[in-house]
């Protein structure tokens, strides 16, 4: 037990989850040609051979490295924070009567949270992204893993109005990368938005898609 606080010290993660998140931080910082079994052992702070023994393949351990991406982008993300939509057959409340400015409202915090906090987890996904181009396998875990954030902002379009959510999905996520990217690596990254600004950007787009 720690004497100072009166609290046992934390237990180390999990090997598997060390190694994950090892691998993201090589993405980050080296790219795609840094992330090796060898450098990740080494970042870990494991025994040489760790790392294969969880991710034989260099296939195998970008997809552990998807999955711990999207666990991540899940605690940033907070989807708890966002507005509950009803659901037929739950009893889930409905939004806001002013349902855009409860969505505008969680998606500016996700982003601000986002690019203010997470800049390195970001870069690490543009690298998988790319390379999930080149890799069947490896898009199909990446897309995997994005439908459980494509599908909560489809019921929140469809509770603010939207009857075309299909087309509606497709601007506002377009729009939500288009904001990440350019503030992280395009020619915005030298400033992070205020959250004002970009809850006022988001409900001037949603505005203009519902056409309120």
């Amino acid at each position: 037990m720690n004497s100072r606080s009166g609290r046992a010290p934390a237990a180390p993660a999990p090997r598997r989850e060390r190694i994950a998140d090892a691998a993201l931080t090589l993405l980050a910082e080296r790219g795609m040609r840094g992330l090796t079994h060898r450098a990740v052992d080494e970042a870990a702070g494991l025994p040489q051979g760790s790392t294969s023994n969880v991710a034989r393949t260099r296939a195998a351990l970008l997809e552990t490295a998807v999955q711990r991406l999207a666990e991540r982008e899940a605690a940033v993300l907070t989807p708890h924070a966002m507005p509950e939509v009803p659901t037929e057959g739950t009893g889930t409340a409905p939004l806001p009567d002013d349902a855009v400015a409860a969505v505008a409202e969680a998606l500016s915090l996700a982003l601000h949270r986002y690019l203010s906090r997470h800049r390195q987890l970001l870069i690490a996904r543009y690298e998988l992204a790319l390379e999930a181009t080149r890799r069947p396998e490896l898009r199909a875990v990446y897309d995997r893993a994005g439908r459980a954030f494509r599908e909560p902002v489809v019921a929140m379009l469809a509770a603010a109005g939207s009857t075309e959510t299909e087309r509606h999905e497709l601007g506002l996520i377009a729009w939500c990368d288009g904001v990440l990217f350019s503030c992280t690596a395009g020619g915005f990254h030298a400033s992070v938005p205020t959250r004002d600004a970009l809850r006022t950007s988001c409900t001037e787009l949603l505005d203009g898609m519902l056409r309120r």
